[in-house]
């Protein structure tokens, strides 16, 4: 194949023009081309209002070896795609079948692999599966019960479900993880546009269909999926896991029915809120350290105003509705940044405990939405912290969403920024009207972070406001608390991804190995592979 870069088109071109425009750059008719496949296109918007995509294609010709010693062209050269291969098995045989904790994207993707090679293994998740996940969310945000097993943060797909889905990561990608992870995504129901877009998106509608196709792929291969049943206790024996013991309800009397699991290899997919979980970790001494992740507040403008600073006009059209990104760091020296920018998006109630209040950022696949949100976050380490030992930012995360829950009755607290800077409530809204799921009512936003991190938020603001006009609008709209960004402590493994406690596998983000959907599903790709390398299956299991 040969690969063109920088190939530049009118943002309303059609298919046509890209193929004519590769054939003129390589000096052929465009039906000399055999394939043409689109690689990467970002959106060029520094001569706004004229937009243009740049495009990396490749394509198959006749000699091409020929063609590009012909053309010498730093546009132009021979691409040599990286394949994604699976490791072979190892000689260790793995008598029972591998258990995962866990159906975020770490988990499924852990389990789909072992799935392919033919491991069977069994999946275990505290929620419900998606369908029944969405009727309780839905009825948590009209004004229900918060269901702690159930919930934003809980159930099958992860905390990504409800999100925004994007899927761009800054890992590197040597191996090929990234592409498998992309073109899975497409096999299961995604738009195959992400295996090409700068920064590509599912959408939390599409998302849920996604996970619920390939947990059924998972199922069909021989794999088990237990929805509803809580890894409560691991078993272990000599310095080794030797299985789980869960919690499930009696599916005729509801009444709580505990169980044992036996297995010598159990992955730790349990994402980034599994707080009780931790706790029971830390109980069985496996190692873990607090580690440092961000905190912030969800901020809301019309999605014109962005689209209109972004494209240079209000209406985004077929370009989509138009994200940011915006880093500044503070006289303080603390660094404030956008983090899960959701583009015609609501800001969402995330939580999964009682009395404590967090929040995200969700979009639908159209991001249709009247509004464009995003985290403001600001780093905080083991410093900031209140108290010590692994759990140290847990308490703090804790400490912030018990005070957001307060600030506003449990409902989800409102600011408008200018309010938040005379720290004084709001009593009426401006020009932004919030698009939220779940309550929410006026609050003192300001007092649930520390007045440190208020005043670098400010700061950042006011560079903000230079960067895109009316980002610092006194009517914008802060809610809060965001705490959930990353998991605040880090489970220890080894080159072999395995823990002190052998056979056990931290996985995800959950475990510190990762920070969103992407990185969260190279990382169960990646303990697949060491489970593979190290195991065989036993022969009657073939």
């Amino acid at each position: 194949m040969i690969r063109l870069t920088q190939i530049k088109l009118p943002a309303d071109h059609t298919p046509e023009m890209l193929t004519k425009k590769a054939a003129k750059l390589l000096r052929i008719s465009p039906e000399e081309i055999r394939e043409l496949h689109i690689r990467k296109r970002s959106l060029d918007a520094r001569k706004k209002p004229e937009l243009f995509y740049s495009y990396t294609v490749d394509v198959s010709v006749k000699k091409e070896t020929e063609l590009i010693h012909k053309l010498k062209s730093p546009q132009i050269s021979l691409c040599k795609e990286v394949r994604y291969r699976f490791p072979k098995s190892g000689e260790t045989v793995l008598k029972e079948r591998p258990l995962i904790i866990g159906t975020g994207p770490a988990g499924l993707f852990c389990g789909l692999m072992l799935a392919r090679q033919g491991y069977r293994p069994v999946l275990l998740e505290r929620g419900s599966a998606v369908d029944e996940r969405q009727k309780k969310v839905n009825a948590f945000w009209q004004g229900g019960a918060l269901d702690m097993q159930t919930n934003v943060q809980f159930g099958e797909g992860g905390a990504g479900t409800f999100s925004d889905g994007k899927l761009n990561t800054l890992v590197k990608d040597p191996l090929g993880r990234g592409k498998l992870v992309l073109e899975l995504f497409t096999e299961f129901g995604a738009d195959p546009s992400i295996l090409y877009d700068h920064k590509p998106h599912i959408g939390t509608d599409v998302l849920a269909e996604v996970v619920k196709h390939m947990r059924e792929e998972i199922i069909r291969l021989g794999g088990t999926v237990r929805f509803d049943t809580q890894v409560t206790d691991l078993l272990t024996e000599q310095s080794r896991v030797c299985g789980v013991k869960v919690s499930f309800a009696d599916p005729q009397t509801g009444a709580p029915v505990e169980e044992e699991i036996k297995s010598s290899v159990v992955v730790l997919a349990i994402g980034h809120s599994a707080r009780d979980t931790f706790s029971m970790l830390l109980d069985r001494k496996v190692p873990m350290e607090q580690k440092a992740f961000a905190v912030g507040l969800r901020i809301q403008h019309p999605q014109k105003m962005i689209n209109l600073s972004q494209y240079g006009r209000e209406e985004a059209g077929a370009l989509g509705a138009a994200n940011y990104k915006l880093t500044r760091q503070t006289k303080s020296g603390r660094g404030v940044y956008s983090f899960c920018m959701c583009p015609g998006g609501y800001v969402v109630n995330a939580s999964s405990e009682a009395g404590r209040l967090a929040v995200n950022g969700m979009s639908y696949h159209d991001r249709a939405g009247e509004n464009a949100n995003s985290a403001l976050i600001v780093t905080v380490t083991p410093e900031d912290f209140p108290e010590g030992g692994a759990l140290g930012g847990v308490a703090f995360q804790r400490k912030l969403e018990e005070a957001a829950y307060q600030a506003a009755g449990g409902k989800i607290p409102v600011q408008l920024y200018g309010d938040f800077c005379q720290n004084v409530i709001s009593r009426k809204l401006g020009g932004v009207n919030p698009q939220m799921r779940g309550e929410w009512a006026f609050g003192d936003v300001r007092s649930i972070l520390p007045e440190s991190l208020n005043l670098a938020l400010m700061e950042a603001m006011d560079g903000f406001g230079h960067m895109i006009r009316g980002f610092d609008r006194p009517d914008a709209v802060f809610a809060g608390i965001e705490s959930r960004t990353s998991s605040p402590v880090r489970i220890w493994r080894d080159e072999q991804f395995e823990s002190e406690l052998r056979g056990l596998y931290p996985c995800g983000e959950g475990a510190g190995y990762a920070g969103g959907i992407t990185s969260a599903a190279m990382d169960g790709v990646k303990v697949a592979e060491a489970i593979a390398r190290r195991f065989r299956l036993d022969e009657k299991d073939k």
